[in-house]
């Protein structure tokens, strides 16, 4: 058995680095993806160590992002007593991609980071299909 996922979308609420009790830096987002038919879906993503804090520091609400990961899905009573399910990504690597014009883009695994980034503005691009790699995704995915 397998879980692993593969998203690529617009990073959607302000980002923000926060550390846990024992200093181990992370954050959440969610990441908005459109479906194949219509409709957009609000992914939550939890990034963790060096990811997170490359992402936080060169991304921002409005970037188009990459990311690997799998899903964690949790359980939990509410105030009311309901039984309810919560689901995340947790994010193993991260892709920071730009426009096709755009020449720089970052990947991070965990706890390295490879190149820096473009100080394009990704979000301004808005709608303008991206080609990450044919062999993978078919141009028309992304929209």
């Amino acid at each position: 058995m397998y879980n692993k996922v593969t998203l690529v979308g617009r990073i959607s609420t302000d980002l923000e680095l926060k550390q846990t009790q024992n200093g181990k830096s992370y954050c959440r987002f969610n990441l908005a993806v459109n479906r194949m038919n219509e409709g957009t879906d609000f992914i939550p993503v939890t990034l963790w160590g060096k990811s997170a804090e490359s992402t936080v520091t060169y991304q921002k609400k409005g970037s188009l992002i990459l990311i690997d990961g799998s899903i964690n899905i949790g359980n939990y009573t509410d105030s009311n007593g309901n039984k309810r399910t919560s689901f995340e990504v947790i994010a193993q690597n991260v892709q920071f991609l730009g426009s096709k014009n755009s020449s720089a883009n970052v990947e991070t695994n965990n706890d390295e980071i490879d190149n820096s980034t473009s100080d394009e503005d990704v979000f301004s691009q808005f709608g303008e299909q991206v080609n990450i790699d044919d062999n993978f995704l078919e141009d028309d995915f992304l929209e």
